[in-house]
């Protein structure tokens, strides 16, 4: 990930504020929510999926395809493995 504790905190503090939003969206949709209300909610969870994505995403590009001492076949299977989750993510 990425390799520092201050990293990890900073994903570990998006990941809690994911889940806060997911239990407030799960609590409204218990009672009689607002439709607009909900989808502002649905939105802004997706956004914050989005955003804690971006920073995985880019933390393992610099530190591992970045990194000098890969081989070019090594490079090549984490390129195509990078490929694949951006697949499944973007579906």
């Amino acid at each position: 990930m990425s390799h520092t504790a201050d990293g990890n905190k900073k994903l570990l503090s998006r990941v809690r504020r994911i889940k806060g939003q997911s239990i407030a969206l799960e609590t409204a949709l218990e009672g009689e929510p607002d439709c607009m209300a909900v989808l502002q909610q649905v939105a802004a969870i997706k956004g914050a999926v989005n955003g804690l994505m971006k920073e995985v995403l880019e933390a393992h590009l610099r530190e591992h395809l970045g990194a000098e001492d890969m081989t070019k076949e090594q490079r090549l299977a984490e390129v195509e493995d990078v490929i694949s989750i951006l697949k499944s993510y973007l579906k």
